[in-house]
């Protein structure tokens, strides 16, 4: 693969200003020196759709006119404008302001940004082996372009004068915190580094790239392959006719013959068919195809690469002054270093060891009764706990699906608890172009009647979607150019056959709320400087926000308005919303220990200290899971929630060392929720409140300042264990 070199790839120049020829018009004897030329170094200029904001109503990318053909020029484009851009602010002659040197770089790189933020967007929910190679082709020279920004020692040089100095200028406080954080970040990211270990890490950036990329590539592909092949209908016994016509057509879609059933995975451990399928056999099987997904010894395997990009981190965060690339990562968390994160997962344990061991008591003693001469395993779990769920209280999911029809719960549960909160109002869109069929565009307006944000929502899982879910833009909140966000929501749901109704599940409802809850912390945004809008925060802090909104899709009168009969309209049960609400803390010895689970592992392999060989990637995760087990954990019934070898989360998407902070904000969360209840609940007011202290924030101010400015207080972890069932 060819390395982008890191070249020179524009002149500067100086304009002249505008004067008469000598030979008519002579300067007369005596004249005062003229003024020096204006600074006016030459930009090139983009080509193509992504040369120029969109037309489109909030400059919505238009998919009806992008080609494939586009993205790769494009992005190249891209990349020489933001680096003739940055090398222009770095040599400016003019003596370093926060206008000419920071704005100047929130404003560069529009047209990267532009054509980044759709392409991005498609390699995860739409790709296809063109795009994947043009990503396998770009990704080095993305990294090289990061690399020559945040090395750039001229650069350095006039932010760091104006960061000595920054006590001095009278800047505003989202000045102040833009220049703090812009230093910080470029000293993070080596500038400070000697010229040679510079190019070290240029190097380790551009390996890890690569592999990153390949990973995601290879799992996504792993995962579409690994789908489970049933021969006969008793093999699928169990499951509901809708999921049985899915599994029908999903055999039909790859040519197999009549009779057959594909039961596709989806990106976690455990399975949402594992729940009902009733032949044991069946289950055995779809675990193992889950469990063993990109450990095949075949093109998909990814143990190879996780070894690689292990390797580089631990040597890049040497590097960088730091014990390993966990340090690295937290340094500018909430948590801040690794002994602190492990020492907050590490307090669930002993609650949560013996969860899983009353838990699986009852779960054995329920297989004995029924003649089972087994004892529960993983692929076994989900269905004697959902078997015991119906028993103590009397709770089926297949009781449920039917009132959570998935345009019903959108628009009148997640939409209808924006509204409570915010004031907000929605409005279905057809005239947006998409770039999938499945996908729904709605324009979001405030309080005030005006224009919000764009939304779309892409729900179904396809072969060729990432798997689990997501929120991101393909237009930022910017206060200096005054653009508005454009946010889409992405999910992996099983899409019902032709004339089925389209139903979720509970947990697939509570994903939306999830997913929402991050589109308004990017929807709400109001700051002057893109750097620190939105979601632009540390990953401890960014679930905050989703995770809080989970809470509102069981307040009273949000769960009323949406959860309805998808036939006759009538509401959801008391009695039947009594139970789900009884039964929310059963199985949760199983449901927070896969969690805490992965990200102790995803801890353990980034606390490997540079240069420690791991020969193999299976005995470093059993040696790792075999500690947990030695503390109490019942791993072998509980399996973390991602194996190494398909955790993409760390891997491929940005948590690398730091899935903790699902649980570091579900404590956020639910203290926050707290907050509400303490408060007078779901009303405008606290709405607003949360609103102008969390969600419009950004990283305008300190994370820990956001919260007690919202609380009052700093959170408190009883409320989550609580709401855990495990106080």
């Amino acid at each position: 693969m060819r390395k982008l070199s890191l070249v020179s790839l524009s002149a500067l120049v100086l304009a002249g200003c505008a004067a008469s020829s000598a030979e008519t018009a002579p300067a007369p004897a005596a004249t005062a020196a003229p003024a020096p030329a204006p600074y006016a170094p030459v930009i090139p200029k983009g080509t193509g759709i992504f040369a120029e904001p969109s037309n489109l109503p909030f400059q919505a990318p238009d998919f009806s006119k992008i080609k494939e053909s586009d993205y790769e020029p494009a992005i190249e484009q891209g990349i020489t404008i933001l680096l003739a851009e940055v090398d222009a602010i770095a040599n400016n002659p003019e003596a370093p302001t926060f206008e000419n040197t920071f704005v100047a770089m929130e404003k560069s790189g529009a047209m990267l940004t532009r054509v980044m933020y759709v392409f991005s967007a498609l390699t995860s929910a739409n790709t296809n082996d063109n795009l994947d190679a043009i990503d396998t082709r770009v990704s080095p020279k993305l990294a090289a372009m990061r690399d020559a920004i945040t090395l750039n020692p001229k650069l350095f040089a006039r932010v760091k004068t104006i960061y000595d100095n920054r006590a001095s200028l009278g800047l505003a406080p989202d000045q102040l915190q833009v220049v703090e954080l812009t230093y910080e970040n470029m000293v993070r990211n080596g500038a400070l580094l000697s010229a040679a270990d510079k190019a070290k890490l240029s190097d380790i950036n551009g390996k890890l790239s690569t592999l990153q990329t390949e990973f995601g590539q290879k799992l996504t592909k792993g995962t579409k392959d690994a789908a489970l092949v049933v021969n006969g209908k008793a093999g699928v016994a169990g499951l509901g006719a809708g999921e049985v016509a899915a599994a029908e057509k999903a055999a039909a879609d790859r040519g197999l013959a009549k009779g057959s059933f594909v039961l596709p995975l989806q990106n976690t451990t455990q399975q949402p068919l594992l729940a009902t399928l009733s032949n044991r056999a069946t289950r055995q099987a779809l675990f193992e195809k889950s469990w063993n997904r990109s450990e095949r010894g075949d093109a998909t395997d990814t143990r190879g690469l996780i070894l690689q990009i292990a390797a580089l981190r631990a040597e890049k965060a040497k590097l960088l002054g730091f014990e390993n690339f966990a340090a690295y990562q937290l340094s500018d968390q909430m948590a801040k270093t690794p002994a602190a994160a492990l020492t907050f997962l590490e307090s669930f344990v002993p609650a949560l060891g013996a969860a899983q061991k009353k838990d699986a008591g009852e779960l054995n003693a329920l297989i004995r009764k029924e003649g089972g001469k087994f004892t529960v395993t993983p692929a076994d779990w989900d269905y004697y706990a959902e078997k015991l769920r119906k028993q103590k209280y009397d709770l089926d999911e297949g009781q449920v699906k039917p009132y959570l029809e998935i345009t019903n719960v959108l628009e009148n549960g997640v939409f209808f608890a924006a509204n409570q909160l915010f004031g907000l109002t929605f409005k279905k869109r057809t005239d947006i172009p998409v770039y999938h069929p499945d996908v729904t565009v709605y324009t979001v307006y405030d309080a005030d009647g005006s224009e919000l944000a764009l939304f779309y929502f892409d729900p179904w899982k396809r072969d060729n979607k990432s798997g689990g879910a997501w929120m991101s833009n393909f237009v930022d909140q910017n206060g200096l150019t005054g653009t508005k966000p454009v946010v889409f929501n992405v999910s992996n749901y099983t899409k019902p056959a032709p004339g089925q109704p389209a139903l979720v599940t509970w947990d697939d409802a509570e994903t939306m709320f999830h997913e929402f809850g991050h589109a308004l912390h990017g929807m709400l945004s109001n700051q002057r400087y893109p750097s620190i809008s939105g979601t632009n925060t540390a990953r401890d802090f960014v679930e905050f926000p989703s995770q809080w909104f989970e809470n509102f899709m069981t307040e009273p009168k949000v769960l009323a308005n949406f959860a309805k009969h998808y036939k006759t309209g009538e509401p959801m049960p008391a009695a039947l919303v009594a139970k789900i609400e009884k039964a929310s803390t059963f199985n949760q010895g199983y449901a927070l220990g896969e969690v805490i689970t992965a990200a102790l592992l995803d801890l353990k392999w980034h606390t490997l200290s540079p240069g420690e060989q791991v020969a193999n990637v299976n005995a470093f995760e059993d040696a790792a899971l075999g500690s947990l087990k030695a503390k109490g954990l019942m791993i072998d019934q509980v399996p973390p929630r991602y194996r190494t070898s398909y955790f993409r989360h760390i891997w491929g998407g940005g948590y690398a060392a730091g899935y903790y902070a699902y649980s570091w904000t579900e404590m956020l969360d639910h203290d926050a929720y707290a907050w509400f209840v303490e408060n007078g609940g779901m009303t405008r007011k606290n709405g607003q409140h949360i609103r102008d202290t969390i969600l419009s924030q950004g990283h305008a101010k300190d994370y820990t300042v956001m919260y007690r400015n919202f609380a009052g207080r700093d959170p408190r972890v009883e409320p989550m264990l609580k709401a855990r069932g495990l106080k």
